[in-house]
């Protein structure tokens, strides 16, 4: 079935009939579903699926855990040389918990990936085909050799494929054959095999459309395509990581370094301060040591990051905000310009007619979009019959007589087919009593089409019930005069002289200078015996003058208040149109972008401006009007140069550079093409600018959701590490000494840590990954990509905690034993579980303090549910290791009285008091600095 040889050399009807298609039907259903079972999905190879078994073994390719296996393999190996007496509590402890955390790490990886693999599949690309005589949309990975495939300006082409039609049909194919000008296309056969970028009567997956449409004959799917090839070079090539990433590593490389040296620090003191007497001794020394090591780094953090992310990305793209790439979310927070198309996305993309100027004076419509609802009004007036509505009425009846819209109702809702001029008459017709009805009893007969060189459009009808027919018209103001030679006034036909041709110029540039985009409105009559059997511009000539149409497009609500809300945090906001200046201008001060009078630049100033004049132009200006598709990346890379984070929104094939430059390229989701698609990191669903704006705050709760987990993790794991050195070098004074049976006194055992770091890393890290926004974080200007993700401020705080939870902890065994600081009665034992009780307790307070540096941690408490469950999860987990028997010899645990449970609950709230304490130093010193925080101290705090 498929072409063996060039399908290029062969005529477009051979290659139809090799691959057993019908051009005009397409193929069927079943044939599709054979084709697809023997071809398989038009996909690029992608690396084969990683098996879940070796996801799970994957979770033991870390330092850390091999660090754990050792410790594993010493604790046997005493146990051997001991004798092998009773079970090896020690080995199997450290070996559940290698296992458990084995497998959070599998499954946070899993949950990841279904997340990315679901964001993907949102921003599918799709292709228009025919199939058993219907156009239909399908994803592109569905297409088959053989499939009839429909290509329209801005369409990705799904697959390679040969011409069957061409018309004005251009391809950009530099994405494969670096040809940097669009090429033209032929459905013509050629004489002889030529290179890639010679076959004009071929299109290839990757490419896109730039002009013209085109039908095609699909050759060639998957890897079997040209792109496929070139796929084939690029499987080895891996992807760089973020920022964020090599961030996140370097913190880990780190932090790893430090932990391995205060581990065998702490090995060296205790080996030192103690008597070691056996080789259980040095074994329990040396499993400390390798357990403190691993408590101290959250090993599972590149885990956690993926989820939060994939969790975050998710919600995005619940609100319409779909981004393409989970490390894009760190740029969004960064972001300092939104640089925004006009139409559809900060206006509602809906044209609508507003004003009717006629020789007799104006009409205004009430009413905005599509819905065909509302009112001719004079002033504040219900408009009544007078020669004012007779006009009205023949005007929008004339303009919705010369369009190709059509207007309908479909499941509730408005829709419209065609240009939205053209249909913003159609639903102004429905506003004026008899108008809409007056139209459907005329049928076309001939049309002279609308294109950019004549500036208006004609059509020939006539009435359903016979009789002379009409010439209606319409088109670019002052194009349509110059073609008129009458006017309607009432009832009547008068000549248009140069009195009533300069009231109608006056009426036209009194519409535009409101920014109204204008357009005229005429017709003639033709008699039975004049009828001709076609009409062209010759045609279009003695028409008689109705009047001139307002329209503009509103802006969308909500758009406005996003326009503040990005304002107020520091993003600086620019409009960018096509439209008029005037238009420009009076859109970007009704949305508040600009203040009244501001400056606009227009396209042709742009490109007058050295580099150094655009810098400093977009430094200042933010409305840009009249600008051309390579206007928009000329303002990026300004932009960029001068330092700023770019989200640049765009929708046309020809913005595809500027959203491939762009920091955050953005790509329209309903209106948009595939190609902008393609080339952007995100899409908007529903094209609204509100959308970015809720992206942007989105990105940066994600942002601060990850230095919460980092903060609680990195103090949590330190107070581990402060507690175990400090408990071995003051163990003295703590009453933390041996007895007869004992050469060896530590203040925590090796299992003990690793419980700690099961229990209280995972679930608490992960519930802080989704926190709602505690403080406003709009309420402060972007982040800079230099910021690091933990600065000097922020690592204040973290040892700052680490030291308390320490402090606490070994208070708390102090209380128990006797001969240290405070007289108690308790064993060791039971001294070394409440200390262990406490550190867990801390931790768990702690989860509270983390939720921000500098907010107190009772601001919006209650708003996460899933970190109270991970709160309650911990206490559970540790009531069972204190108080099960099996848990208890596993351990090393012993039952605790309720007064030891309430005494280690208080000295672990310690670690919330304190740190409220310095929260509310740190806002106190700020106001009376007269200052508010800068938004990275903030973060940082």
């Amino acid at each position: 079935m498929a072409v063996s040889a060039d399908p290029s050399v062969r005529t477009a009807s051979a290659i139809a009939a090799t691959l057993d298609v019908d051009p005009v039907v397409g193929l069927t259903a079943a044939e599709v579903d054979r084709r697809r079972a023997v071809y398989g999905p038009n996909e690029l190879r992608q690396a084969r699926p990683i098996p879940a078994w070796r996801k799970l073994i994957e979770q033991f390719r870390d330092p850390l855990v091999y660090l754990l296996i050792v410790a594993v393999a010493i604790s046997l190996a005493a146990w051997i040389a001991e004798g092998a007496a009773g079970i090896p509590i020690d080995a199997m402890v450290i070996s559940a918990v290698l296992l458990v955390n084995a497998v959070l790490g599998y499954l946070q990886q899993v949950r990841a990936e279904s997340a990315v693999a679901a964001l993907q599949s949102m921003a599918e690309a799709t292709s228009t085909v025919m199939r058993d005589g219907v156009l239909t949309v399908v994803p592109s990975r569905e297409l088959v050799v053989g499939d009839v495939l429909m290509l329209t300006e801005g369409d990705a082409v799904g697959a390679d494929g040969r011409l069957l039609t061409a018309n004005a049909l251009r391809v950009a194919e530099a994405a494969l054959t670096g040809e940097s000008e669009p090429v033209g296309k032929s459905a013509e056969s050629l004489d002889e095999a030529k290179p890639l970028a010679e076959r004009r009567n071929m299109v290839y997956r990757g490419t896109a459309v730039t002009q013209g449409s085109g039908r095609v004959v699909v050759t060639a799917t998957g890897m079997a395509t040209e792109i496929g090839a070139i796929a084939e070079l690029l499987e080895a090539i891996e992807s760089e990581p973020s920022p964020l990433q090599r961030e996140l590593a370097q913190v880990g490389r780190y932090l790893g370094l430090a932990v391995v040296a205060i581990a065998v620090a702490v090995i060296a003191v205790t080996i030192a301060l103690s008597e070691i007497r056996t080789l259980h001794d040095l074994v329990t020394v040396l499993l400390l040591g390798v357990s403190l090591a691993v408590a101290a780094v959250p090993e599972g953090l590149p885990a956690i990051v993926s989820v939060v992310l994939a969790l975050g990305v998710q919600r995005m793209a619940a609100r319409n905000a779909i981004v393409k790439s989970l490390h894009s979310v760190e740029t969004l927070g960064c972001a300092t310009v939104i640089a925004s198309d006009k139409t559809g996305t900060l206006t509602q993309n809906q044209m609508t007619i507003t004003r009717v100027r006629t020789a007799s004076g104006e009409v205004q419509l009430t009413g905005v979009g599509y819905v065909p609802e509302g009112q001719a009004r004079i002033g504040g007036d219900e408009l009544t019959d007078s020669p004012l509505a007779r006009e009205a009425g023949l005007a929008l009846a004339v303009g919705a007589l010369a369009n190709n819209a059509r207007l309908e109702m479909t499941d509730g809702r408005w829709d419209i087919h065609g240009d939205p001029t053209e249909a913003a008459f159609l639903v102004a017709a429905h506003k004026l009593a008899g108008t809409i009805e007056r139209t459907r009893q005329f049928t076309r007969y001939a049309e002279v089409p609308f294109t950019s060189e004549r500036k208006m459009m004609s059509a020939l009808v006539a009435g359903d019930g016979g009789g002379d027919g009409l010439l209606v018209a319409k088109g670019a103001p002052d194009v349509l005069l110059g073609r008129c030679s009458r006017v309607q006034v009432g009832e009547e036909v008068l000549v248009l002289d140069s009195r009533r041709r300069a009231a109608a110029l006056s009426d036209i540039d009194e519409l535009s200078g409101h920014a109204f985009r204008t357009l005229a409105v005429a017709y003639r009559p033709v008699g039975v015996d004049d009828w001709p059997d076609d009409i062209g511009e010759v045609d279009e000539r003695d028409l008689i003058y109705v009047g001139v149409v307002g329209i503009i497009d509103p802006p969308r609500p909500g758009v406005a208040e996003a326009v503040n809300d990005a304002q107020r945090a520091g993003v600086r906001v620019l409009m960018i149109t096509g439209d008029h200046p005037a238009t420009a201008r009076r859109i970007a001060e009704d949305l508040g972008v600009v203040e009244p009078g501001a400056w606009v630049v227009s396209g042709p100033d742009l490109d007058a401006l050295t580099d150094t004049e655009l810098r400093d132009a977009v430094g200042e200006a933010s409305v840009y009007a009249r600008v051309a598709p390579a206007n928009k990346l000329q303002i990026v890379e300004a932009l960029e140069a001068g330092g700023e984070v770019v989200a640049m929104t765009g929708d046309g094939v020809n913005d595809a550079p500027a959203l491939k430059a762009a920091d955050i390229g953005i790509a329209m989701g309903h209106n948009g093409t595939a190609v902008a698609r393609q080339a952007a990191r995100m899409i908007l669903a529903d094209d609204n600018f509100a959308t970015i704006v809720t992206a942007v705050r989105q990105g940066r709760v994600i942002f601060d959701n990850i230095r919460k987990f980092l903060r609680y993790l990195l103090s949590s794991n330190l107070g581990e590490v402060f507690t175990v050195f400090f408990g071995v070098l003051l163990a003295g004074h703590l009453g933390m000494t041996a007895g007869p049976q004992e050469s060896v006194v530590l203040p925590l055992l090796a299992t003990q840590i690793l419980w700690i770091n099961l229990v209280t890393d995972s679930a608490p890290a992960l519930a802080m990954g989704v926190d709602p926004e505690i403080d406003d974080v709009m309420a402060r200007p972007p982040r800079r990509p230099s910021d690091r993700i933990i600065g000097a401020r922020m690592w204040g705080g973290i040892v700052f905690v680490g030291l308390v939870m320490a402090m606490v902890t070994l208070l708390s065994m102090d209380l128990v034993r006797p001969g240290g600081m405070v007289a108690g009665d308790g064993s060791l034992e039971q001294a070394r579980t409440v200390g262990f009780t406490t550190l867990v307790f801390a931790q768990l307070f702690n989860t509270l303090n983390a939720r921000s540096g500098v907010v107190s941690a009772f601001s919006r408490l209650f708003r996460n549910r899933w970190l109270w469950v991970s709160l309650a999860l911990g206490v559970v987990l540790q009531i069972a290791v204190v108080e099960l028997p099996f848990l208890q010899t596993a351990f090393g645990t012993e039952s605790l009285s309720p007064a030891q449970w309430f005494t280690a609950a208080g000295l672990a709230s310690v670690v919330l008091w304190f740190e409220e304490l310095r929260k509310l130093t740190m806002r106190t010193l700020r106001r009376v600095r007269g200052r508010r925080p800068s938004p990275c101290r903030s973060a940082k705090g």
